[in-house]
């Protein structure tokens, strides 16, 4: 099946998945102004939806609601302006995607969220350290797998990777071939990113090797010793013609699988973009330079994704509100009666 047909189910399936995903927040009948965040399933997008809501909440008065979900339909719902802002953008990901939705005018792109964040593929330091792990090209070995052995597919060893609705997810699944690390293990989708730190996590409370897709910001990654295996080194030629043949099994399957380039994830800037339909409604305008104005040091985003994990108890406007409360770095963000209006709902 291919064509309209294919085309029109693919935008059914998107449809499906957002509305699956959608939650209401604030409702409020006199609200000055009305904003859809699009949020995603990690918590470091969650963090950054969590201070901006609160922030358009009780500082700008504005209705609130965000949908949370995996990166693909939430990105489509972007484009498709049915969400107005997106915080936590992970750009380098999907160039193809924010060029070609640039092109045609369906968003703008406000700036960066957090300066810096790595990703790559690790495993755990006594591990690496026993055996001698520093690159891809030394996973490579039957004996090797075998200490990561996957459960679910006898004789192979298991890579915890991206879940499967994250671009990364795909980029891991090219890259395992590529390598040639796909004869070796499987490209295994935990689920949501909760299974992935349980994995990692679990895996060094029980002393067992942990072969995994890891990445910061994270407050996982304060407090276990993980060692990032060496890749080729990024090179933008290279990333862009792995990028084609990952948006072509994105939208066709894996089959479609073509021989490419493969390299390391760049250290990239985390970015905000908003839908031009928001974008261009003059009353907007106060909004949209609070989340131009948004960003946060990376150092503190893994503080307060910490908090979130350690004492917080799961509760992300806990989270949202601890930010707000011990770090003045906000307040360059809105203007005075914005921000004593944040103060006095603490």
């Amino acid at each position: 099946m291919e064509g309209k047909d294919m085309k029109f189910l693919k935008k059914l399936f998107l449809s499906i998945a957002f509305i699956a995903v959608t939650t209401l927040g604030t409702t409020n009948a006199n609200a000055a102004c009305k904003v859809h965040l699009g949020d995603f399933d990690w918590d470091s997008a969650n963090i950054h939806t969590a201070i901006a809501g609160y922030i358009l909440e009780k500082g700008y008065g504005c209705e609130v609601e965000s949908t949370k979900g995996s990166t693909t339909p939430i990105m489509a719902a972007l484009f498709d302006q049915q969400i107005d802002i997106v915080t936590e953008v992970w750009r380098d990901n999907l160039v193809q995607l924010i060029e070609d939705n640039l092109a045609k005018g369906t968003i703008i792109e406000l700036g960066v969220n957090t300066p810096s964040s790595t990703q790559g593929f690790y495993v755990d330091k006594p591990t690496a350290d026993k055996y001698g792990l520093k690159s891809v090209e030394d996973m490579k070995s039957a004996d090797i797998a075998k200490l990561f052995a996957d459960p679910e597919a006898p004789g192979k060893g298991r890579m915890t990777s991206c879940i499967s609705g994250w671009t990364c997810y795909t980029i891991n699944l090219v890259k395992h071939k590529v390598y040639g690390l796909d004869e070796f293990y499987t490209n295994f989708d935990p689920g949501s990113g909760g299974a992935l730190d349980a994995a990692i996590a679990g895996g060094f409370k029980k002393g067992k090797p942990v072969f995994s897709y890891y990445w910061t910001p994270t407050g996982l990654m304060g407090k276990v010793d993980l060692v990032k295996l060496e890749e080729p080194k990024y090179d933008q030629a290279c990333w862009d013609e792995m990028t084609k043949v990952v948006e072509d099994i994105k939208a066709n399957g894996p089959d479609v699988y073509k021989d490419t380039c493969a390299c390391e994830y760049v250290n990239m800037s985390l970015t905000k973009a908003a839908s031009t339909k928001f974008a261009s409604n003059a009353k907007n305008k106060p909004i949209l330079d609070f989340i131009r104005a948004y960003s946060i040091p990376t150092a503190d985003v893994n503080k307060s994704l910490a908090f979130y994990m350690d004492e917080s108890g799961g509760d992300m406007e806990a989270t949202a509100k601890h930010f707000l409360s011990n770090s003045g770095m906000w307040k360059k963000w809105v203007p005075a009666d914005v921000a004593e209006k944040v103060v006095a709902s603490l």
